[in-house]
């Protein structure tokens, strides 16, 4: 219930969500799912109501706290994976993890890890950490016959921070770790993998690996589809095989127009809680959709039943009902349609 109530709220705060390459998701075996990380939570949503498996997550561990969110992340098959940043002593603690991960595989399931070890919102792909592999390697020291199927998935957002934004998820061939793993090679092997997975991701989303603001640039003003990034890597490649320009191109800036407004002011207190409450907390740019759907996902709920109690008060229940589905109809309509 909690997954499609989240996808529903996922649909109706995006401008549009494409998801390809379903098909190359075993469905009986063992699979790391391995994605770019751009935009924080939203990129787990994105993954947990589409890629029809029902996958843990592992999880930084510094927003397991307290009883209840660790009984809450529990519940939701989340697991927190300790980094240097929250203290040398507590890397110990990875090793159960790990030995909790291996045993999760065995029985067939899948985990989705971010190997990218980090959010960031530069459209590239950067240099994989080995926590991935170290699950890997445990696991087949664990389990010398099992089968992991690794399936990278890009992530390509139109805008990561501007609403309402657009995003493609794209999921890659499964690559069988096995068929990369020699026990008389654990380093060897594990660099293989993560070579293999990074490739895969460069094929997946947008990878800009040199002169990256200038390129970036280039490819604003070109106005490319973010999301096909087959497409835009090719772009890229043209690009190299070009003269680059020296001076950046300004790109157009947005104009406010009467849609945009017409929203606001039919949103008007989430927009202002928006604008003066939540976003002046939001620490990084990567957690900007984060926060901003986090609060049309519980504040609009609240807004539409507090218009329709209002109306009900004083008109009769048929007009009520009518007016706030009208309400809720042009929002979605100017979101999906409209807005730029």
């Amino acid at each position: 219930m909690v997954k499609y109530v989240v996808k529903t709220g996922l649909y109706g705060y995006h401008k549009k969500i494409v998801i390809s390459g379903l098909e190359n998701i075993p469905k009986d075996k063992p699979v790391l799912f391995l994605p770019n990380h751009q935009s924080a939570l939203i990129d787990i949503l994105l993954i947990a109501t589409d890629c029809n498996r029902k996958p843990f997550f592992l999880t930084r561990s510094d927003v397991f706290n307290g009883k209840f969110l660790k009984r809450v992340f529990s519940y939701f098959q989340m697991l927190p994976i300790y980094r240097m940043r929250d203290g040398r002593e507590t890397l110990t603690n990875n090793s159960f993890i790990f030995d909790t991960c291996a045993e999760i595989l065995n029985d067939g399931n899948a985990i989705v890890i971010f190997p990218e070890a980090n959010h960031n919102l530069q459209r590239r792909v950067r240099p994989l950490s080995k926590g991935f592999t170290r699950i890997i390697m445990r696991s087949f020291e664990l389990y010398p016959n099992l089968d992991i199927q690794l399936v990278p998935v890009g992530l390509n957002y139109k805008n990561a921070v501007h609403f309402p934004d657009q995003v493609a998820v794209r999921y890659g061939k499964p690559i069988s770790a096995k068929s990369l793993f020699n026990v008389k090679a654990i380093n060897q092997s594990s660099q293989i993998i993560k070579d293999s997975v990074a490739l895969a991701l460069k094929e997946l989303t947008t990878h800009i690996e040199n002169e990256y603001d200038l390129t970036l640039n280039r490819l604003m003003n070109d106005k490319v589809n973010f999301l096909n990034p087959s497409e835009v890597n090719k772009t890229i490649l043209s690009y190299s095989q070009q003269q680059q320009h020296i001076e950046i191109i300004p790109v157009d800036q947005e104009k406010t127009d009467f849609f945009k407004l017409l929203f606001e002011v039919l949103n008007f207190p989430i927009v202002t809680l928006w604008r003066l409450w939540l976003k002046p907390k939001v620490p990084e740019a990567e957690f900007m959709g984060t926060f901003r759907f986090a609060l049309a996902f519980i504040c609009y709920p609240i807004y539409l039943l507090t218009i329709f109690l209002i109306l009900f008060y004083f008109f009769p229940l048929a007009l009520a009902l009518v007016i706030t589905g009208l309400l809720t109809f042009l929002n979605v309509f100017l979101v999906k349609y409209v807005l730029r």
